[in-house]
């Protein structure tokens, strides 16, 4: 059987720049820190469309409005940081735009970027495709990826 994959990278240059820590580290990782996040979407078919396409690239505007209201100049924190109700006061001084996560870093960003775009993908496409993997990296070094 034939398997078809095609790949949407919204790059470092998208200005997806985010502010997190992982309060759990013992390393310098547990101090706030930030990245032009880079997310790439692999998307997979068995079956071509009509136009030969496994998806339409200029569909997926609702996805960069997802990643743009989760990751574009925001400071994300873990529910659970002890210093969650500090965040909050920062946010509501309009000094950090904050959203709550389940946690923070590569692998659960890729994970939150996974969860949504196959529903997505779902939504548009049915079961003709899915998405395969996300990849989210914070820079040449580091990356995370979420895998189906």
């Amino acid at each position: 059987m034939t398997k078809f994959l095609c790949t949407k990278k919204y790059g470092h240059e998208r200005g997806l720049s985010s502010a997190f820590r992982q309060w759990r580290a013992d390393s310098h990782c547990r101090f706030m820190h930030g990245y032009s996040l880079e997310f790439e979407f692999v998307f997979g078919a068995n079956e071509l469309d009509e136009n030969n396409w496994v998806v339409d690239f200029g569909g997926l505007k609702p996805l960069e409005t997802w990643l743009r209201l989760n990751f574009d100049h925001k400071t994300l924190v873990a529910f659970d940081d002890p210093m969650f109700s500090v965040f909050e006061e920062i946010h509501e001084s309009e000094v950090i735009d904050m959203v709550t996560v389940e946690a923070t870093g590569c692998e659960m960003f890729a994970r939150m970027a996974m969860e949504y775009s196959s529903e997505l993908i779902q939504k548009i496409y049915g079961n003709r495709c899915w998405v395969d993997s996300v990849t989210v990296r914070e820079h040449g070094a580091n990356s995370a990826t979420c895998k189906r």
